[in-house]
């Protein structure tokens, strides 16, 4: 009989490796999408959490654009400990050393062992801790908030700390009672948290799509990143119909334990709220997956698997790092250098001139804004004007050159400019919402009103409700007055 068991034992092990051999030869390469690099972000779940910590630190010069975590703690909270994870970590039992743990990304960015923690200054934190979170203490959340102090211009960083809801992904449409704590670790709470971190993160974004996705969901070769360490043989990734043709941003979104697609299927991936906003804002998403090997299927945040864990040696960590180098390649394309000096002057209240330093050998340039390709043809010199801009408004910029064969090199680091007040410039329209669109200054969907060009929220689609808006540029409005 015991012989019996352990055949069997050997032949549904054999069978799990044959079919996880089978995905890793089926699923198709990532890949290269020539996305921007200067406009990539990481957030997370729990143990996806801790995770997007450690990338954003350790990798702070890919993830420029910053992290939002849910349920996770300071940087190398568990200093390698499986009893500091589930205890200081997780509980809060005992205090976590904040300063020590500054200290050591300080003197682990010294030493390179991380990317030097400048970095950080220029980007963005969105931090979420539900009060009925009994998994991950708030004050766990607290103490990261106070470990990114040292790193991250307290303007940079909103901590959503008064919210209901328990250890899980929050969404305003989806999932279990906002307060339960239970598999798939997806809640309604009727808040947007995918959301609210993208928009934090990349700044004003255009609405959501609610209904189907116009992009495609892959399941990738992960294979080809990181085989064991506790990594599945295929992740998945979202590309918007506009990223085949534009060099768009990249989000990379990490799951928590006991939520990879073997433990929910595709409810991660596809329920939590990121694909519709990145649908409509050219935003590429990579969903990485544990495999069951891994211990509750987490993400190595305390060593589990490798003891450089936190650093860019790390085996997860470089893998994702990849991933992430594999999207924002063109898969050929130039070998330019990535323009220098890129600033931005002249601001008004619908435009901003852009400008850098030259290339030798280019023979013209690509400008995007937020991801997004302005220029319709290529641009010959080393300024271009970017117009319909909203007033008010920060944006960023980066810059690629181009070669005899319309190839486009690296791209430059992000040069970022806020647009004028506008003063008493541009026309006004005051009407109802209802008139706006027929008169093709705004636009409706699902009962409400946007204004076009700058997808300011109008209110509701009908005739009772008057909006003035301001056109700043062609088929820009904004809410305001003349």
């Amino acid at each position: 009989m015991q012989a019996m068991r352990r055949n069997w034992k050997g032949l549904a092990a054999a069978a799990a490796m044959t079919v996880a051999a089978h995905a890793a030869m089926a699923a198709v390469p990532l890949p290269a999408l020539n996305a921007n690099p200067a406009e990539v972000s990481v957030s997370g779940l729990s143990a996806g959490g801790f995770m997007a910590v450690q990338l954003h630190v350790a990798y702070s010069a890919t993830f420029k654009r910053g992290a939002g975590i849910v349920a996770g703690g300071p940087y190398y909270c568990a200093e390698g400990s499986v009893l500091n994870a589930t205890g200081r970590c997780m509980t809060h039992s005992t205090s976590i050393p904040v300063s020590t743990l500054v200290s050591t990304t300080n003197s682990w960015a010294a030493s390179g062992a991380i990317d030097p923690v400048s970095n950080l200054t220029g980007s963005k934190v969105y931090l979420f801790s539900g009060t009925a979170d009994n998994t991950v203490k708030q004050a766990v959340m607290d103490d990261l908030k106070t470990y990114y102090q040292s790193f991250v211009p307290t303007a940079n960083t909103v901590y959503k700390n008064n919210l209901g809801a328990g250890h899980a992904m929050v969404t305003d449409d989806y999932g279990g009672a906002c307060s339960t704590t239970a598999s798939p670790y997806i809640n309604n709470c009727g808040f947007d948290l995918a959301g609210e971190i993208l928009t934090h993160l990349y700044g004003p974004l255009n609405p959501r799509n609610n209904g189907t996705l116009g992009g495609t969901f892959t399941e990738f070769n992960q294979s080809e990143f990181i085989t064991g360490h506790g990594a599945a043989a295929t992740g998945w990734i979202y590309v918007p119909q506009a990223c085949t043709t534009a060099s768009c941003r990249v989000h990379l979104v990490l799951h928590g334990c006991k939520q990879n697609y073997t433990d929910v299927g595709d409810q991660y991936v596809k329920k939590t709220g990121y694909n519709r906003w990145a649908d409509t804002n050219n935003i590429v998403l990579i969903y990485p997956q544990t495999s069951t090997a891994a211990t509750n299927s987490c993400w190595d945040w305390w060593g589990y698997d490798n003891a450089n864990y936190a650093k860019k040696s790390g085996p997860q960590m470089a893998a994702m790092k990849a991933m992430v180098d594999r999207v924002t390649s063109s898969g050929g394309g130039s070998s330019l250098p990535a323009p220098t000096g890129v600033g931005t002057s002249g601001a008004t209240a619908s435009s901003m001139v852009i400008g850098w330093a030259g290339v030798s050998g280019a023979t013209g340039y690509n400008v995007y804004r937020g991801g997004s390709k302005v220029n319709a043809a290529p641009v010959a010199g080393t300024n271009y004007t970017d117009t319909g801009l909203a007033a008010s408004t920060t944006y960023s910029w980066t810059v690629a050159a181009l070669d005899a064969t319309n190839a486009q090199g690296a791209m430059s680091t992000a040069a970022t400019g806020t647009t004028t007040s506008g003063g008493t410039g541009g026309t006004c329209y005051t009407a109802s919402n209802y008139a706006h669109t027929l008169a093709g200054r705004a636009y409706a969907l699902w009962g409400l009103t946007y204004a076009y060009g700058s997808a300011q929220a109008m209110g509701l689609w009908n005739i009772y409700v008057t909006t003035t808006l301001k056109q700043t540029g062609p088929n820009y409005y904004v809410i305001g007055t003349c």
